[in-house]
C-alpha cells in the first residue's frame, strides 16, 4: 500500500518544513509515501467561501485516482488514540488497498464534491490547529502507527 497526503497551499513557515521533511525521511523505512502541495486558489479574498471551497474540490479531484481510499482530515471526522490509528491504518494496508489519500483541505474545509468521494473522515483533535500546522501533526502521528505496528519502542502508552 501506499499513502499520500494531498493538501492544498504551501507552507513558508521554516519550522513546519523541516518537520515535513523529518518525518518524510523516517517514513521512507516503512512505507510507500507521497506528499502533494496544491497551489493555493489565485485571489481567494474576492470570492465566496463557498466558490473558493469549489475551485479547491477540483484541484483536489485531479489528483484523486479510480480506486484511491479517500480520506478526509477534517474537523467532523473519527477521533482514534495513536494505536486506534495504527490499527486502522494497517487495516487498510493488508486489505488489498493500493493506495490511501489523506486529504488536508483549505481554511474552509471541503466541498461537496469531495465529501461525496471521501471514504473515511478523521479528526486528529477536538482542537482547531492551522492547516499548516496539521501537515506536521500528520505525519508525526503515520511515522508513529508504522513504528506500533512494527512494535518499535517510539510510542509509549
Amino acid at each position: 500500500m501506499k499513502i499520500k497526503l494531498l493538501v492544498i497551499g504551501k507552507t513558508d513557515d521554516r519550522y513546519i518544513a523541516e518537520g515535513i521533511k523529518k518525518y518524510l525521511g523516517r517514513m521512507k523505512y516503512y512505507i510507500p509515501f507521497e506528499y502533494t502541495e496544491l497551489p493555493d486558489i489565485k485571489n481567494s479574498k474576492n470570492l465566496t467561501q463557498e466558490r473558493q471551497k469549489i475551485l479547491e474540490g477540483e484541484l483536489l479531484l485531479k489528483n484523486i485516482q479510480p480506486g484511491d481510499h479517500v480520506v478526509l482530515l477534517d474537523e467532523k471526522g473519527k477521533n482514534f488514540t495513536s494505536r486506534e490509528f495504527a490499527s486502522y491504518i494497517e487495516k487498510r494496508m493488508i486489505s488489498g488497498i493500493k493506495r490511501v489519500v489523506f486529504i488536508i483541505g483549505g481554511p474552509f474545509g471541503f466541498s461537496d464534491d469531495i465529501y461525496s468521494v471521501a471514504n473515511d473522515k478523521i479528526s486528529l483533535s477536538k482542537m482547531t490547529f492551522s492547516h499548516q500546522l496539521v501537515r506536521v501533526i500528520f505525519f508525526e502521528q503515520i511515522y508513529r502507527a508504522m513504528t506500533i505496528i512494527r512494535n518499535e519502542p517510539y510510542h509509549h502508552d
